[in-house]
């Protein structure tokens, strides 16, 4: 067993659900996807990049929750960055450059085009690095980004780790 984890591979001092409104450590793995009416809003170098209440959050056992948008509720350009990543989930995502005004955001967001089986929900919806933009807002909450460089989850207060993604959680 891993030191300071349960047999699940849970840390020792996780809550529940019954302590908080959301422990990542009650999400499910696979992650599941579901729709959220939640107020998403993310802003760079003063400009709006999206304002909208469609939005799904993927919810996977150690991440804070992941909204994806609709394509259309982005307000700013995106390119393509010729970047890619496989999920073992979700399948292939693409990666999409931000154009803020005369700024380029490099890898801001992420999308499954084609996504795996089970995901399909997701094709085309795009999500956002809250750490690559000036301010991302849940329900008018400022988001606090997940640790390290690949994940971007949002956290908020109704959402209580510990998280992946930080320094010793790679064998989480």
């Amino acid at each position: 067993m891993t030191p300071g984890c349960d047999g699940r591979g849970t840390p020792s001092a996780a809550p529940t659900m019954a302590d908080v409104a959301e422990s990542v450590w009650d999400y499910p793995r696979p992650p599941r996807w579901e729709r959220s009416d939640r107020h998403v809003t993310a802003r760079h170098q003063g400009l709006v990049v999206v304002d909208t209440r469609q939005a799904l959050r993927v919810l996977e056992t150690s991440h804070p929750p992941v909204y994806y948008v609709p394509r259309t509720a982005v307000i700013l350009p995106l390119r393509l960055s010729g970047r890619s990543s496989f999920c073992e989930f979700k399948g292939i995502a693409t990666f999409w450059d931000l154009v803020a005004g005369q700024a380029v955001v490099p890898q801001a967001a992420w999308s499954y085009e084609s996504p795996a089986a089970g995901y399909e929900e997701l094709a085309g919806a795009v999500a956002f690095y809250p750490s690559k933009l000036d301010e991302c807002l849940l329900d008018g909450e400022p988001v606090r980004p997940q640790e390290g460089d690949f994940y971007g989850g949002w956290i908020t207060g109704d959402i209580v780790g510990p998280f992946k993604g930080g320094p010793g959680t790679a064998g989480w």
